[in-house]
């Protein structure tokens, strides 16, 4: 998944009812977070068997709903709290890929002030 690297990645890091779809996770996101739902950020929602992720954002035109259930294998996770998490978008598609986001880390980049 290619993400721009300026998109905020907010994860709930409690596992939550994948019965919701979207207003549900959306009104989810409003009451228990305190969160917009439609300020274009990406908010990852976790299962309680680890083995399902869904993504909730914004694009401008409506809402997106996206479901990933692993064949084998699990997600990997950060340790169930209340609240969210924030990553980059190079560590949400490694936990996509169900590999261990939490070894990749983000590269600070100085912009250029003058084109060469």
């Amino acid at each position: 998944m290619i993400l721009p690297s300026d998109i905020q990645v907010l994860v709930a890091t409690k596992p939550v009812d994948f019965r919701k779809q979207m207003d549900g996770l959306a009104a989810l996101v409003a009451q228990t977070h305190g969160a917009d739902p439609y300020c274009g950020a990406v908010y990852v929602f976790r299962s309680k068997r680890s083995d399902r992720v869904k993504l909730l954002w914004w694009d401008g035109t409506g809402v997106c709903l996206l479901n990933k259930r692993l064949e084998s294998g699990q997600f990997r996770w950060p340790p169930v709290e209340d609240g969210l998490l924030r990553l980059a978008p190079s560590q949400l598609s490694t936990l996509l890929e169900g590999m261990d986001w939490g070894r990749v880390s983000p590269r600070a980049v100085v912009r250029p002030e003058v084109a060469q």
